[in-house]
């Protein structure tokens, strides 16, 4: 049984980074296609930006699972 606060703590962590992964992912993405209209040849570079904006929701994903898993299993 996990404590209430423990799930209650993860469910913050990860909805709250799939937001603020959802808002980075919406600037980077949409600046991301802007700048390669203009210049074809910054295709890698504009990726790598929504890449670590993806990572947000993946660090919340991790935390989450080591609160239920680690801190609610003690």
């Amino acid at each position: 049984m996990v404590d209430p606060m423990v799930a209650i703590g993860a469910a913050l962590s990860i909805g709250l980074s799939g937001l603020g992964a959802g808002y980075a992912i919406a600037a980077a993405g949409s600046a991301s296609i802007g700048a390669i209209a203009e210049k074809p040849d910054l295709f890698g570079k504009t990726m790598i930006y929504v890449a670590f904006a993806e990572a947000i929701a993946i660090y919340g994903l991790l935390i989450s699972l080591i609160l239920l898993f680690v801190v609610g299993g003690a």
